[in-house]
């Protein structure tokens, strides 16, 4: 009796699985970013974002400026605006005891953005994002200084991708 139970349970979990699996996978709208449906592209050649304070944020707000007009620059009428805030910060993480000195750091450059609509100033999307760039330091003060300033480019470059992943998304729904 006991099987005829459990036999009769799983053709019961068996039958519901294969109606409630369909269904749900139904609801899933999995498309690309910046298909031509989603108008994703347009919205973003009408980014504006605000001007730079430090060199970092001004590599940030180049690149973002560059992925949202895809190389034709700002626009001239934005519809939406984009309050940009970038930090950057260099520290060593291999001390040596003898000399006091660091060979190698790591450089993190912060973006904080608030996407907001140019016409009544509603806040879109507000986020942060983090990007880590590793850096050796040689022996030699300029090469350091040169080896610092460019790992802070390539950690402003990632920062401005993911930022500008976060507007794309947001600009898609």
């Amino acid at each position: 009796m006991s099987s005829d139970f459990i036999s009769n349970l799983a053709r019961i979990t068996g039958v519901v699985t294969l109606i409630v699996v369909p269904l749900a996978l139904s609801s899933c709208q999995v498309r690309p970013l910046y298909a031509e449906s989603t108008g994703v592209t347009a919205k973003l050649s009408s980014v504006s974002f605000s001007p730079a304070s430090t060199r970092v944020a001004q590599e940030v707000r180049n690149q973002l400026i560059f992925i949202a007009g895809r190389g034709a620059g700002e626009p001239t009428k934005p519809l939406y605006n984009v309050t940009l805030t970038v930090t950057a910060g260099t520290a060593g993480v291999l001390y040596l005891a003898s000399s006091d000195t660091s060979q190698a750091g790591r450089t993190v450059v912060t973006a904080s953005f608030v996407l907001k609509n140019a016409s009544d100033g509603k806040v879109l999307k507000a986020g942060s994002r983090s990007a880590i760039a590793l850096v050796d330091f040689p022996t030699q003060e300029f090469a350091k200084q040169r080896a610092i300033r460019d790992s802070e480019d390539r950690a402003a470059r990632e920062a401005a991708e993911l930022v500008g992943a976060d507007i794309s998304a947001a600009l898609s729904r």
